[in-house]
């Protein structure tokens, strides 16, 4: 596995990292003995990079993802960089997020608690999940730069934020790395101004659902392909009035990867990996096999020709619907 560094000040990584929050949420029923065997594997192949958050299960994620910890040595966990989030809390008694919380006295509180639960002396990248803009960003980030001084953590992350949240944040300490939704489906978010400031203050960009939260992979054929647990459901590109049109797409974008000589899922992580040796995508899965093709994309140098076809194969505005229901798009880019 090859090696990227996220950030000036930030962590060497593996070039693709794995997201693991649909080991326990969101994405059908889990598998506690896949997802194992998953990570498992996941070292053997390199992948140091390893992704969850607080608010994933509400919590079960780390949990499992400790769980897993706890039985690797003392060397293995070292060569790990560890990143989880703060700032969504949820309601108790639905168990939806109900609130973002951004003050001092929560990222502490919510540091130590996601350090008991993963089972470590230390997060390596700790982010702030999603931003309360009645809270200033100073002072968040204050709070987390205390939490490095205190050796809790390493370096420090914000997902979904503004390019001048970020200017502000960095001014405060540094920030090694910025989570963005960054695929063929999705390059708004990162390309133009915020990809730009992202290059001039010197931070990586971790690209999360890089594979369309599956779609891009093509092993989606319609809507009823999702189990009823699947949360995929409830987002508007897999609505009924959407999904045929951006199945379509998918299609093309099988086209391209066939005449690249790769699967769908690698031609498109291979896209990614080729924007910039400052992005490190983190494709998420619970299955081995889905796994060891998603790190063979590592080994895939796209021609400049191959690039401009699988963009062309989803051209600007094509993609029906938007990224997230309502409720979760009013929580970005504050």
């Amino acid at each position: 596995m090859k090696h990227r560094q996220l950030g000036t000040h930030g962590p060497g990584v593996s070039a693709l990292g794995l997201g693991c929050m649909g080991m326990s949420a969101s994405y059908g029923v889990p598998d506690d003995t896949e997802s194992l065997r998953t990570l498992d594997r996941a070292v053997e192949l390199g992948v140091t990079l390893l992704d969850t958050a607080d608010a994933y299960g509400r919590s079960a994620n780390e949990e499992f993802l400790g769980s897993w910890l706890r039985s690797r040595s003392a060397s293995q966990r070292d060569a790990l960089v560890l990143s989880t989030k703060f700032g969504l809390r949820h309601d108790a008694a639905t168990g939806r997020v109900n609130e973002v919380d951004t003050s001092a006295a929560w990222a502490r509180e919510a540091c130590h608690a996601s350090l008991h639960r993963l089972g470590t002396d230390r997060i390596d990248l700790y982010y702030l999940h999603r931003r309360d803009p009645a809270v200033p960003i100073e002072e968040t980030v204050g709070a987390m730069a205390e939490l490095v001084t205190d050796g809790a953590v390493r370096h420090l992350g914000l997902s979904e934020v503004s390019p001048q949240t970020l200017r502000r944040a960095h001014a405060v300490h540094p920030i090694s790395a910025v989570q963005l939704e960054y695929s063929l489906f999705t390059r708004d978010v990162v390309e133009g101004e915020m990809l730009a400031t992202c290059r001039e203050l010197g931070i990586g960009i971790v690209a999360y659902s890089p594979l369309g939260r599956g779609m891009l992979t093509g092993a989606l054929s319609a809507r009823d392909d999702l189990t009823a647990e699947d949360a995929r459901r409830r987002w508007p590109r897999f609505a009924e009035e959407n999904i045929d049109r951006n199945l379509r797409l998918v299609r093309a974008v099988r086209a391209a990867a066939e005449s690249i000589g790769c699967s769908p899922a690698q031609a498109v992580l291979a896209w990614l990996l080729g924007q910039g040796e400052d992005i490190v995508p983190i494709p998420g899965t619970k299955r081995r096999t889905y796994l060891e093709e998603n790190a063979a994309a590592a080994r895939i140098t796209l021609t400049p020709e191959q690039a401009d076809q699988l963009r062309a194969a989803v051209p600007d505005g094509a993609v029906a619907g938007e990224r997230y229901p309502l409720a979760a798009l009013e929580r970005l880019g504050h």
